[in-house]
């Protein structure tokens, strides 16, 4: 696989919480680094490019259907991506991941495989992988803070995933969940950035 290409908000600072923000299939990293500027100031923030190309841009996995990922293509980019993570923000360096879509799979999937590893993550208008190779049982995110917000008219994500990734985060896995529904379809509304920019303050990590 390549070597991942970053977009910077703004030059590192090894000391400060990074925050990895995950853009969705078929786009890229600068399309998502905008996020950032709406985020509370204090972390590093940082947008990742997807390694494999998909139409116009770039996917975290290949997939077996919309939310649906194989397991072995999903195991090999977090592997990758966690090879390029310990070289920016080796523990205990705080690190949250926001993931948008196709990026919000994948970032479920990384703190789902090690829980322990992430300060958080948020989970934006996308699905858990389920039945992709990562535990999904009862109490494995136990105090883990996440974040969800979900829209009623999301008309890409197929209803009964983004139903059970609500209940799983909501109630079975035991996380410290922050949770937002709107009327809002596939994209991030204001909604969804106020309550993520608080959510985010809310960790307390800003130095």
């Amino acid at each position: 696989m390549p070597d991942p290409a970053v977009a910077w908000q703004s030059p590192d600072s090894p000391e400060k919480p990074l925050v990895v923000l995950l853009h969705g299939r078929g786009s890229r990293e600068t399309d998502i680094l905008a996020l950032a500027d709406h985020l509370p100031p204090g972390p590093s923030y940082a947008a990742v490019r997807a390694p494999i190309a998909e139409g116009p841009g770039f996917a975290w996995f290949a997939n077996r259907g919309i939310g649906r990922p194989i397991a072995e293509s999903l195991a090999e980019t977090m592997a990758w991506f966690r090879v390029w993570l310990e070289t920016v923000a080796p523990a205990p360096r705080p690190v949250i991941i926001v993931g948008f879509s196709g990026g919000a799979a994948f970032a479920g999937g990384l703190i789902l495989d090690d829980p322990e590893r992430f300060a958080g993550a948020a989970i934006l208008r996308g699905t858990l992988p389920f039945e992709a190779g990562v535990p999904t049982t009862p109490g494995r995110l136990r105090d883990v803070p996440m974040f969800v917000a979900h829209g009623d008219a999301d008309a890409v994500i197929p209803g009964e995933l983004l139903a059970s990734t609500w209940s799983y985060l909501t109630v079975e896995s035991g996380a410290q969940t922050t949770s937002l529904r709107s009327a809002g379809g596939h994209s991030i509304g204001q909604n969804d950035v106020t309550a993520l920019a608080r959510w985010i303050t809310d960790l307390g990590l800003s130095k």
